[in-house]
């Protein structure tokens, strides 16, 4: 059993002997020579490891944890933020910046530039803080920097993410004071920045979405007695209703410490008294809190803790920090919170912001970002391998929001590299174990700077990590290593892994994973002998989901201009993630006479969204070995729009109805398919799944919208984290006079009346087919093409006899036909050799062996007809499983007979292609390709329905897999057949 609620004492000295050590081997000194402040001060304290670089009697420096909350008459503070002078070191001339902001941020072209830069700008010390210990605070500089007052150095820090303060020496302050700070963000040249090249400096997603560089959050000038407070830990114990708290102290004068808990609203609820010395440097104690109320996101009690110093009545020193009592632990594989069932239902989130990167805009953006999340029915934000500003934790904390915290990874696993990512690790700890909110740990994600599939000594350090930051903080869970294909764990608390699948493109691969995982499947563990599994480690996908698209009206400025980062991604994903210059590939692809307007197009792509999200989270629901999710993710972020929100922090066009199956109690209606012939009776699989809460038994009622038809079922009592599934339900699918959408509704009420849940299912309904759609009759080459058309009630004659030849092979002697006439469809499910045509293309000059056996080179398909290339999806960006294709039907003409639309949805999962058409120019579009797919921000526009005359004939190609089921089983495939059938024979 994982604990996530312990006492801390000691933890720190019993983490500190056992760092992992990757190279078994003493570990270099991490920081340069060159600096001033070197690492070579007194041993870590009992509690925290607040190192003091010391180089003479009067400079020191700590790195320590700036306190989010001190008392303003024993801390009086100036802030240092707004307007700095700034010069990078690839222009002449100094400017000015505001801090805090990435460098990055502040100008355009140094969008995306790391290097050199300096800041500088003037501060003056007020009178009344003569003789005091000034500190100089920042929550955050990226990645190295020196500090110098006025000329001298006083301090460095290494590491982009954590706090640090430096205590300013009394004989070098003036009455007007220079301060200057010299910035390092590393590029990837190893030569230029031996000591920190990028590969080896934790970054995380810097690698994707741009560098972050600079001052990027805030500075202050801090008045502190010479006796104070230099850090406290506090950790809240809800079983035993303390507050432990260990205090690193600057002692002098201090001759007591005083600990106090008030409540929300600020009603002191436990004091404590302590007799200290005045050469204590560290205390551990403890406070009683009766009756502490516990956190959740559904009530999220906080309390503030403080604790000051005193010296005979007098107050010398008091800081504070805003707390909550709660545990988290796993039993039987699931989760519990403050020892009642959790189901976890989170987003993935990358905290990036429109215009200031890594920098929150405001706290009330922060709270308008969260109010959303819950309410699209969220209770856990995965902070993807980054370290955020404090006002994050402060949010989620008051308003309750369970975070899952990454460590910012590396890209090369080297002794140095390893160094900073404990360092960073435990700075994570330091600066944010108050927060209640963060309930678990992972070290290493997707396997990102580590090897565990090759390299032993990676697994052994992953193992050993494990242990020992479960002994630096027992209050939360740890994850090793975020697997994903092929990658796996070692040693966990949570079995997690990520799958990205697109449905209905890639449904059955989905539904393989997702029972093969939900089954304990051994391939998230290390198959070397070396794994520590127990067998009851919650199950969590924790990463899956697809892209939507923005609405670009939402995102341009006053006068229509894109926003910067629409020039980023050029270089993912084999160019599909670039977002600039969407709308020309729209207009250019001819997609206005298929979806209208682009905003049409994205509003398209976020429902298309929606039902990749609905299905796949009701999919995990219905399993109740899985407990919890992450969905990809809460925000778009630059090219990568697959949030539930755009970069501003806009809904999308579902946000209303996707918390009726991301929520607590979910029913889900699982069907083998979603296209059906009316008067059909549609088999039905119905789970209620509860989550943290029991379903009391009930009523659960099912409509269809907009008519009388429905029925209900009694529900038995589901206790909290199981699955009840029903008795299979048939329902009958009425009459209709045209293939139409219908929308299933169901709705869960109990004993009392009261609805606990909603759900719906959307699926087509034809009419009955009775007699072919379309008065032609067939010819084939191919038996088993014969025999489908057959099925379906057409007239098979010889191919001189027939209206329309079908066939899946098209070499010289079909084409030849078409030139004299013949009306061909050719269905063209699997790609071979690249090209659309089966037989070999011509070779060209010169005559040599360049490509096979064959002398010449393959010419291009352009120079034969009919001129396209035929590619399988499958390893190419046109897959659809993490960047997204769009894929499209223009529903016009026979193809009007397919309901809804443009974009695919689930109704043609039965025929999805497997191939696709390429190689058209733009105006092809106009009306040659009737069907087609573009990839990630329109990029790649290819075909699955393409007309092309020649001669006096015409083909008509297709890659729907249209014969795969029994002849009129799936109305799509036969609808679809026949609409082909029909356009084909339009053509005189």
């Amino acid at each position: 059993m994982a604990r996530g609620q312990n006492s801390r004492r000691g933890a720190d000295e019993r983490a500190a002997a056992r760092r992992p050590d990757p190279a078994q081997e003493p570990l270099k000194p991490r920081r340069p020579e060159r600096r001033t402040a070197t690492a070579a001060g007194r041993p870590p304290t009992a509690c925290g490891k607040l190192f003091s670089k010391k180089t003479d009697d009067n400079m020191t420096t700590h790195t320590t944890v700036r306190e989010p909350m001190t008392d303003v008459e024993t801390r009086p503070r100036i802030s240092l933020d707004g307007t700095w002078s700034f010069k990078h070191a690839q222009h002449p001339d100094w400017t000015t910046i505001t801090v805090p902001l990435p460098w990055q941020a502040a100008f355009d072209d140094l969008r995306d530039v790391a290097g050199r830069a300096a800041y500088s700008r003037e501060f003056a010390v007020p009178e009344e803080w003569k003789g005091r210990t000034l500190v100089l605070a920042f929550g955050a500089v990226g990645y190295f920097c020196t500090v110098f007052l006025n000329g001298h150095e006083v301090g460095s820090h290494e590491g982009s993410y954590l706090p640090f303060e430096i205590v300013l020496p009394a004989d070098c302050l003036l009455d007007l004071n220079k301060l200057e700070v010299l910035v390092v963000a590393p590029t990837g040249d190893a030569a230029e920045y031996p000591e920190f090249p990028f590969s080896e400096i934790p970054h995380g997603k810097q690698s994707w979405y741009g560098m972050l560089g600079g001052i990027w959050q805030s500075v202050f000038l801090e008045a502190r007695h010479r006796s104070h407070i230099r850090h406290v830990d506090v950790t809240p114990n809800l079983e035993a209703g303390t507050v432990g708290f260990c205090a690193d102290l600057s002692p002098r004068d201090a001759t007591r410490l005083s600990a106090r808990v008030f409540d929300g609203s600020g009603v002191q609820v436990a004091a404590a008294d302590f007799q200290i010395g005045k050469d204590t440097a560290a205390f551990e104690g403890s406070v009683v809190v009766e009756g502490a109320l516990p956190w959740s996101p559904d009530t999220p009690n906080l309390y503030r803790f403080e604790v000051s110093l005193r010296s005979d009545g007098m107050l010398l020193d008091s800081v504070g920090k805003t707390i909550g009592f709660r545990t988290f632990e796993t039993r039987g594989g699931q989760f519990f919170l403050n020892g009642k069932p959790f189901y976890l239902r989170g987003a993935l989130d990358q905290d990036y912001y429109p215009r200031t990167i890594s920098t929150p805009p405001s706290l009330e953006f922060l709270e308008d970002q969260f109010g959303k999340a819950k309410a699209l029915g969220l209770n856990c934000i995965r902070m993807h391998i980054k370290v955020p500003d404090p006002r994050y934790y402060d949010v989620a904390d008051k308003l309750g929001m369970t975070i899952w915290a990454d460590l910012p990874n590396v890209e090369i696993f080297s002794p140095k590299s390893s160094q900073r990512l404990l360092d960073t690790m435990e700075g994570m700890v330091k600066r944010d174990r108050h927060h209640p909110s963060i309930i678990i740990w992972t070290i290493i994600n997707e396997d990102w700077g580590t090897r565990v599939r090759e390299e032993p000594q990676h697994r052994q350090w992953l193992l050993k990590t494990v242990d020992w930051l479960k002994a630096l903080d027992p209050t939360r869970l740890v994850v090793d290593n975020s697997a994903c294909g092929p990658n796996y764990h070692v040693k966990t608390d949570i079995n997690d892994y990520h799958y990205y699948r697109t449905v209905p493109e890639l449904r059955s691969e989905w539904d393989a994973l997702t029972n093969e995982f939900a089954n304990s499947a051994g391939w998230t563990y290390s198959p070397h002998g070396d794994a520590v599994r127990s067998g009851d480690e919650p199950l969590v996908v924790s990463e899956f989901g697809v892209w939507g698209l923005p609405h670009i009206a939402d995102l341009v400025d006053d006068e229509g201009n894109e926003p910067w980062w629409f020039e980023t991604g050029v270089g993912q994903s084999d160019g599909v993630a670039y977002p600039h210059g969407m709308l020309s590939r729209f207009n250019g692809f001819r997609l206005g006479r298929v979806f209208g307007t682009l905003d049409d197009f994205a509003e398209a792509a976020q429902w298309y969204q929606y039902q990749n999200f609905k299905y796949e989270v009701e999919s995990l629901r219905a399993e109740a070995s899985i407990a919890g999710y992450v969905v990809t993710e809460l925000t778009d972020v630059h090219w990568e729009p697959n949030g539930l929100m755009d970069m501003e922090r806009n809904l999308r066009v579902f946000s209303d109805r996707f918390s009726s199956f991301n929520t607590d109690i979910v029913i889900v209606p699982k069907v083998e398919r979603f296209s059906w012939w009316c008067g059909e009776a549609m088999p039905v699989s119905l789970s209620v799944a509860a989550g943290g809460r029991s379903v009391g038994g009930g009523t659960l009622s099912w409509t269809i919208a907009g008519l009388d038809d429905g029925g209900s079922v009694e529900v038995p009592e589901v206790a909290p984290l199981q699955v009840l599934k029903l008795p299979p339900l048939g329902i009958s699918l009425p009459d209709v006079d045209r293939a139409r959408m219908l929308e299933v509704v169901f709705e869960l009420t109990d004993r009392q009346g009261t609805c606990v849940s909603r759900n719906s299912l959307a699926l087509a309904v034809h009419p009955k087919r009775t007699k072919p759609a379309v008065s032609v009759s067939i010819a084939s080459d191919d038996e088993n093409v014969r025999g489908h058309f057959a099925g379906l009630g057409y007239a098979i004659l010889g191919t001189e006899d027939a209206d329309i030849f079908v066939t899946r092979n098209l070499d010289e002697r079909r084409i030849d036909e078409i030139r004299l006439g013949r009306k061909v469809l050719l269905l063209a499910e699997h790609a071979t050799n690249g090209y659309l045509r089966t037989d070999a293309p011509p070779r060209e000059p010169p005559g040599l062996k360049l490509h096979d056996e064959t002398p010449g080179i393959p010419s291009p398909p352009y120079f034969s007809f009919p001129g396209h290339g035929l590619v399988d999806r499958r390893g190419t960006m046109w897959n659809g499983d993490w960047v997204t294709t769009f894929s499209w039907l223009a529903r016009t003409g026979p193809y009007a007979a397919l309901p809804g639309g443009p974009m695919m949805d689930l109704t043609f999962d039965r025929v999805v292609p497997r191939a696709v058409m390429t190689g058209f120019r733009p105006w092809e579009f106009d009306a040659r390709v009737k069907s087609g797919v573009v990839a990630g921000w329109i990029h790649k526009a290819a075909a699955t329905i393409l007309e092309k005359p020649y001669g006096d004939g015409m083909l008509l190609a297709t890659t729907y897999r249209l014969l795969e089921d029994r002849p009129g089983f799936d109305p799509t495939a036969t609808v679809l057949l026949e609409a082909l059938l029909s356009d084909l024979a339009s053509h005189g």
